[in-house]
Formats: C-alpha cells, structure tokens, sequence
C-alpha cells in the first residue's frame, strides 16, 4: 500500500510533468480550476489547483475532501502510485470504476484529451 509521502511524491511528479505537455494535453491543463485527489485507502485528501497549466497541491487534509472543488478525483493511492508511472492507463482505470473523477461538463469535454 502506497504511503501519503509517496502519493504526494506522485501528484508533484504529475505537476512537474504537466508544464512541457503539448497540444491538446497542454490545452486541456490550461483550465483554471479547484481540485481534490481523495486518496481512498488512507482516507487523506490533497487539494489544490489546476492553474495555468500546473497543478498546485496546496494542502492535505484527513478524511473526504472538505470543500467540493471543481475537479474531484477519488482512488487508491496504489492505483494514483501505478498512473504517475505509466503503469496504469487512466481511461481504463476510470472506466473500470478504480478511479471516480467528477467534474462539469465542459471540465469533462476539455479533460478527456488527457485520457
């Protein structure tokens, strides 16, 4: 089971990577949005924010996301772990239930080039 260091470790690999995506990946973290990761197994939240094509892990809290944000993701933190290091397709983990991500509309239209 993934520690909260290492979904932590994961989710700032994930911003670090986000500022030289290209095209539509680019376009699609360019959205300026509230977010929460609620990691499902240690019952811990990171929140932050989609801005300017970087995401800000600004906090962590114990138990559900406090605040509904924008963008909601939900899963283990094994399954975020395996995702950051390519060894776990998103499409397929969220198709399959082992990832929820809950967003409007139009979120889910623009984010779905980073599937």
């Amino acid at each position: 089971m993934a520690t909260i260091e290492e979904c932590r470790s994961a989710l700032d690999k994930l911003a670090g990577s986000l500022p030289h995506a290209n095209g539509a990946v680019r376009g699609a973290a360019a959205l300026d949005r509230t977010l929460s990761c609620h990691i499902t197994d240690l019952d811990v939240t990171f929140t932050g924010r989609l801005t300017d094509g970087r995401i800000e892990v600004l906090d962590r809290v114990d138990g559900p996301p406090p605040e509904r944000a924008e963008i909601r993701l939900a899963m283990t933190g094994d399954d975020l772990v395996a995702m950051v290091d390519g060894d776990l397709h998103f499409a397929r983990a969220w198709g399959s239930g082992r990832v929820r991500l809950e967003a409007g509309f139009r979120d889910l239209l623009r984010l779905r080039s980073l599937l």
